[in-house]
């Protein structure tokens, strides 16, 4: 059955993917996009197809906003998906109370207002820097996590459920490294790495959205849902480019984890293991925990790393999804 959907942050990477996904196979009988920038809203809609554009609704709003929240959302939403976020932890750490504003006080302000108009369920996406946060953008989702999972709670008569998606970086998403290293290929004599030990778990932006979506339907509540993925060392991912081109090492950077982690060892005490993803859950919640001996799930220690051919295949298959 067709679903209506309102999707904070909107005009982002995972946004815009998600919502071709919905249109193009024809899932969403209303899809709402709510976001702060009204040209990306703009050239966002003159990329819908004219027959599909009949079941678009576009709002310019901020999360911080609870009063245009409330207007924007309405009683026949069935799933909000809140993927608005200030996300650069540079500027995050140069700009802490507008982090907080945004991704906290507005994280609240989804939560209260998806309880007070009984939408059927609410989806955040969230990130690896959630986990055993080192900067302030990770603790601030962590602290979104804590909203979205306690709001199960204290919803009261509501019957609004809320989860979590938490998955890493997405390969070649603005930000991440695949353009960096992309353009120091054509312009610079060398790769730039912080530290030459550095590994990453890797999700393509479809299979991000694909996540989310399947996540969406099974979802009963409080769950955090972290998918199963692989992982590759930075110096391969920097070969897979370009094999012949010379490494520079500058020096790890103010709240950067050297490995990835998705899942921390106190987590894993009350994790259920799905074939292709892990199932974080309330204690009281748990059925079968899995025995971890005190490992947490992360980049380093699962073990197996995608091969310098094996990343170069991913880059050259997603390369025209990359953000410019």
């Amino acid at each position: 059955m067709k679903k209506s959907y309102f999707i904070t942050g909107g005009t982002g990477s995972f946004g815009k993917k998600f919502i071709t996904f919905l249109y193009k196979k024809n899932l969403a009988k209303k899809i709402v996009i709510f976001s702060r920038d009204e040209h990306k809203q703009l050239e966002l809609q003159n990329s819908i197809p004219e027959n599909k554009k009949k079941i678009f609704r576009f709002f310019v709003g901020d999360i911080r906003d609870k009063n245009r929240l409330n207007w924007a959302i309405t009683e026949d939403i069935d799933i909000v998906v809140h993927s608005a976020a200030l996300k650069q932890i540079p500027a995050t750490e140069y700009n802490p109370f507008e982090t907080v504003l945004t991704n906290i006080v507005g994280t609240q302000n989804v939560v209260e207002v998806a309880i007070k108009k009984n939408i059927k369920k609410a989806m955040l996406i969230s990130t690896d820097k959630a986990v055993s946060p080192i900067n302030l953008y990770g603790a601030t989702k962590l602290t979104a996590e804590k909203l979205f999972i306690s709001a199960n709670i204290f919803k009261g008569p509501s019957k609004t459920l809320f989860s979590i998606a938490r998955y890493g970086n997405v390969l070649g998403s603005r930000g991440s490294v695949v353009p960096v290293f992309l353009k120091q290929n054509k312009e610079s004599d060398a790769f730039t790495i912080t530290n030459k030990n550095m590994t990453r778990f890797t999700i393509t932006l479809d299979d991000a959205v694909k996540f989310v979506f399947d996540r969406i339907k099974e979802m009963r509540g409080s769950e955090i849902f972290v998918p199963k993925l692989n992982s590759y060392k930075i110096t391969d991912l920097a070969k897979s480019i370009n094999a012949k081109k010379k490494i520079t090492l500058i020096g790890i950077r103010n709240g950067e984890k050297i490995h990835e982690e998705m899942i921390n060892p106190f987590e894993f005490n009350h994790t259920e293991e799905r074939k292709k993803y892990y199932k974080i859950l309330p204690l009281k919640k748990i059925k079968k925990k899995i025995i971890n001996n005190n490992l947490s799930y992360n980049s380093y220690n699962k073990g197996k790393f995608l091969s310098v051919k094996s990343l170069n295949q991913k880059i050259k298959a997603n390369l025209k999804s990359f953000e410019k």
